[in-house]
């Protein structure tokens, strides 16, 4: 029997692990994903997924409505991710290809598109990670964004045409998007 997300919440609410165990594999790669957007590099990304789960479980009770599990925890993921960047004191630099470029593209092109999203406000650049950083669905990103899938569709809309006027600003025309 599969259980839904409210039930696995409620069930680590009341101390099991385990259904704490499943959740965290549920979102540890859109978390991931998300702190990515954030910081840039995927050491720094993994460590703050892992500090947002240690808050999750710590402040699990504070939860008031279990259906917005994977929006609570982007928000923790957002304010861990915030706070690292502080600390670090260093901008958004995507440092690991794998999210935006294509192995067929010029150094050129995938170091336009890296500036491109570097460029695009977190709003815009968090759907376009988690989307083809991690392959999340929309409705999972509409999960750990907090947002409908139609705000996740048109944000990721706003992004691509963004990204492309960009491209378009600095002379690459000859790109597979992928975005």
């Amino acid at each position: 029997m599969t259980q839904t997300q409210e039930q696995l919440v409620e069930q680590a609410r009341q101390g099991s692990i385990e259904s704490f165990g499943k959740l965290y594999e549920q979102y540890y790669n859109g978390i991931v994903a998300l702190a990515y957007s954030a910081l840039g590099e995927m050491g720094l990304a993994e460590d703050a997924a892992q500090e947002t789960f240690a808050i999750a479980c710590q402040d699990l009770m504070k939860l008031r409505d279990s259906s917005k599990f994977g929006g609570w925890l982007g928000g923790i993921c957002r304010n861990v991710s915030k706070q690292m960047k502080k600390k670090t004191g260093e901008s958004v630099e995507l440092r690991d290809e794998r999210c935006v470029t294509d192995k067929n593209q010029t150094n050129e092109a995938g170091e336009a598109i890296k500036e491109a999203l570097r460029q695009l406000r977190p709003k815009y650049r968090e759907p376009i990670v988690l989307r083809y950083y991690d392959n999340l669905s929309y409705q999972q990103i509409s999960n750990i964004l907090g947002i409908s899938q139609v705000a996740v569709n048109g944000r990721i809309l706003r992004a691509k045409q963004k990204i492309a006027r960009q491209l378009k600003h600095v002379g690459v025309t000859e790109v597979d998007y992928g975005v």
